[in-house]
């Protein structure tokens, strides 16, 4: 349940689309509390949780790294290559994901507004979680060039990533908002200050 006095911005869109740069003009310059859904991911596999036992149970020598743990780069190739196992990372790590939100939310339920960043918002079901989606959307060679430069991948590896997504396409009519960032910094600010001031917008009817 949403307190009836809180905002909850859910702040989603495709991989490399800007979204941790939205997040920091949105905490930094608006002073909005963020909740970061890939953070909560990244501490579900963290040293010696139930996360990382199960993982290397899975995967073995294939994703341990060489000074123990998990190494997240062969993780990510066998992942973002094979669905299935993709499906079985996600439902591990989902659960626990939902559980950080539920508890952060609770210690937060008087702030006016709050942001969660959930870049698989709509593929996880976590609509309900927000008053509003804004979707962060840019050009597909943008995104491909930031990924490739941000993680260090081929032009092939890149587009495994955008691939296990939702397209862009299917997400824009879902969201309240589209977020523009193609374009230059000074636009991005404008647009989330036109955003905020607007103020929450009526419950929209979602798809079924």
């Amino acid at each position: 349940m949403i307190p009836p006095h809180q905002r909850r911005i859910g702040l989603t869109g495709g991989i490399a689309t800007g979204k941790s740069r939205v997040a920091e003009l949105l905490a930094g310059r608006h002073g909005l509390p963020v909740l970061d859904a890939d953070r909560y991911a990244r501490e579900a596999l963290a040293a010696d949780s139930a996360g990382e036992q199960a993982v290397l149970a899975r995967y073995g020598p294939r994703v341990r790294a060489g000074s123990g743990g998990i190494d997240r780069a062969a993780l990510g190739r066998i992942v973002f290559s094979d669905a299935t196992e993709r499906g079985w990372l996600e439902a591990l790590i989902h659960p626990l994901v939902r559980a950080r939100f539920a508890a952060d939310l609770a210690a937060l339920a008087a702030a006016p507004a709050v942001v969660l960043m959930i870049p698989l918002l709509f593929e996880a079901g976590l609509e309900e979680l927000c008053s509003e989606v804004w979707l962060v959307d840019c050009r597909e060679d943008q995104r491909l060039q930031r990924l490739m430069a941000r993680d260090r991948l081929s032009e092939a590896e890149a587009r495994d990533r955008v691939a296990a997504q939702w397209p862009l396409e299917r997400k824009r009519p879902l969201a309240d908002l589209v977020i523009e960032n193609s374009g230059a910094a000074e636009a991005l600010d404008q647009q989330l200050l036109s955003a905020l001031r607007r103020g929450a917008p009526d419950e929209p009817e979602r798809p079924s």
